[in-house]
């Protein structure tokens, strides 16, 4: 089969999981459609950053324990040295204290291990294309970790943030927290795709996050959307 994805070359993606099985799950379900291609395998952390460094993938899909380097500080540093790839994080429920680690490190977003085909397929698309996976499931959990500990004082200078969105972009803000893709916030709000992108883009200038993962958890910092959203 020949991968090309309209407009260019095939999704390029790198594998990085110590049980080998899922690995070859992963590469089946991937390799199955024809705009994506596994360029490559890793057993564990430091395997996987030489192979970033000699592939340079467009995603890697990241387990987060691994023996040795761990997915985590593997993420970080393929993060920091190779801006292009996006990273999607593997986990567990079970281990969420592992995974929001990973969300400081620069991971695009997250997949259960458990995730179907169809989602993992669409969560590679939809990083390569700029967009974030932050999936409510995950992201709620995760939140609950680091929100109880904010103090008053943080909680007063969230307001002061909020007070430059426009009520607009509090609006998409909100969506974007409930873990909504900007086709779906579009479709929400009644807007064009290029709308909410722009909307979203002013969003991150003024609460001067980097991108969509820290601006789900910086929802959940000002109070715009709460765990069970």
């Amino acid at each position: 089969m020949t991968h090309q994805r309209q407009g260019g070359t095939a999704i390029r993606v790198l594998l990085a999981d110590d049980q080998e099985l899922i690995r070859y799950g992963l590469r089946l379900v991937l390799e199955a459609e024809p705009d994506i291609v596994v360029v490559g395998e890793a057993g564990d952390g430091d395997e996987a950053l030489r192979a970033a460094n000699r592939l340079s993938p467009d995603v890697v899909l990241m387990d987060v324990r691994m023996p040795g380097m761990g997915g985590i500080e593997a993420t970080a540093l393929i993060t920091a040295t190779h801006p292009a790839t996006r990273v999607l994080v593997l986990t567990t429920y079970d281990r969420d204290d592992f995974a929001f680690g990973a969300l400081e490190a620069g991971a695009a977003g997250f997949l259960l291990k458990n995730t179907p085909p169809a989602e993992l397929v669409a969560a590679v698309r939809t990083v390569v294309a700029g967009d974030a996976v932050v999936s409510p499931r995950v992201t709620a959990r995760l939140i609950e970790v680091a929100v109880p500990h904010l103090s008053d004082g943080d909680r007063r200078v969230g307001e002061q943030e909020l007070s430059v969105l426009s009520d607009r972009e509090r609006e998409v803000f909100v969506l974007v927290g409930r873990g909504l893709t900007n086709s779906e916030i579009a479709r929400a709000l009644y807007l064009s795709e290029s709308t909410v992108k722009a909307h979203f883009g002013r969003i991150l200038a003024k609460l001067g996050v980097p991108n969509r993962v820290q601006a789900v958890i910086r929802a959940y910092e000002l109070g715009v959307v709460g765990p069970g959203a």
